[in-house]
């Protein structure tokens, strides 16, 4: 009978999931990097297959070639969810194949040092993305705050997999070196599913990047003092309440600075270190305000009560509205029901 490697059954889970996200109803604009991200793993996957699964060694030189494009399209991805670049598209690209430029003169002049190589490729794209992520889930200033928590762990589980495979190539190397490659197989499966493991993540954060704006004179300004940290949380407080933007499902922190005319990077500063909150946590906060009452007066089922706050996910939902309330939506429900003149119509 005719054996099926692993590495053929994840390309085709990654074809299965390059389709879903394609298929995916929604309006935002598609995050191209990571759709791309599927393709080379897909084809990273069957190169696998035909070396470590049949034996075939000619395409051996091919496949660090294409795990090199793996993490420049991480970081693509991401960067494209945190700010606008300013950089033209042609450079960003060059710069993003120096690593596969210099990994195909490796394979021709120099294959001793590949395993390296693409280590070190490998981990630095990681601990770039981390730098990225240092402001934490503010710095996705292109995602909606509904998915900007889950985002920015995903982005961190993927920048950690990218070190974790960089690890496992120095371990096939050593192993290569000391034993003559007789774990290979093994450990080149292990670090396909790590790949795998990253589009996860990578895919997770794609879901929704949101609509693009007009910038919003996102730009870095003077250092705020504490007065005028209150000025701008007042006039965010003032477009919450008065306009109830954080229905928006789509709202980011660049549509919010463009709602209220105010930078960014000013908001996100102020609303910090006045309230020692994230911006996400602020608006989810407005959002679950309103939930609170919404279940308190009215008979709406949960599920209508949380998209009509802003809110896209049920997960989502319930982890803030715990956060907040210390309870779930339905015990809240249940504990105003009790304490009100009034009783109020449960749920089914």
């Amino acid at each position: 009978m005719l054996s099926i490697p692993i590495p053929f059954v994840v390309a085709t889970l990654l074809v299965i999931l390059l389709v879903t996200v394609i298929r995916r109803d929604d309006d935002a604009p598609p995050n191209m990097p990571f759709l791309a991200l599927i393709l080379v793993a897909a084809l990273q996957s069957i190169l696998l297959g035909f070396r470590w699964g049949y034996g075939v060694n000619g395409v051996g030189p091919v496949l660090p070639i294409v795990a090199s494009t793996v993490p420049p399209l991480v970081y693509a991805g991401v960067a494209g969810m945190v700010r606008k670049s300013d950089v033209s598209p042609i450079l960003r690209v060059g710069l993003h194949l120096m690593p596969v430029i210099a990994i195909v003169l490796m394979v021709v002049l120099w294959r001793a040092a590949i395993d390296f190589a693409i280590a070190l490729i490998f981990s630095g794209y990681a601990v770039a993305i981390l730098l990225l992520m240092r402001p934490g889930s503010d710095a996705l200033r292109l995602t909606p705050f509904d998915n900007a928590g889950p985002a920015y762990r995903a982005i961190l589980f993927a920048a950690t997999a990218l070190l974790l495979s960089a690890a496992m190539d120095i371990v096939i190397f050593l192993d290569f070196a000391w034993t003559q490659g007789d774990h290979a197989p093994l450990l080149v499966t292990i670090a396909n599913l790590a790949v795998l493991a990253v589009l996860s993540g990578a895919v997770a954060t794609a879901g929704r990047r949101g609509k693009p704006d007009q910038a919003a004179g996102a730009g870095p300004g003077p250092r705020l003092e504490m007065a005028e940290d209150k000025e701008t949380l007042a006039a965010v407080q003032a477009v919450m309440q008065a306009k109830r933007v954080y229905r928006d499902v789509d709202l980011s922190l660049d549509r919010l600075a463009r709602k209220t005319g105010i930078p960014a990077r000013q908001i996100s500063t102020a609303i910090n270190r006045a309230t020692g909150k994230n911006v996400s946590q602020y608006v989810n906060e407005h959002r679950i305000a309103e939930a609170c009452a919404l279940l308190a007066e009215t008979d709406k089922p949960v599920t209508e009560i949380m998209f009509e706050v802003g809110f896209q996910t049920k997960s989502n939902f319930n982890r803030e509205f715990r956060r907040v309330t210390e309870m779930s939506p339905l015990e809240w429900r249940e504990r105003k029901a009790a304490t009100s003149p009034i009783a109020i119509k449960h749920d089914p």
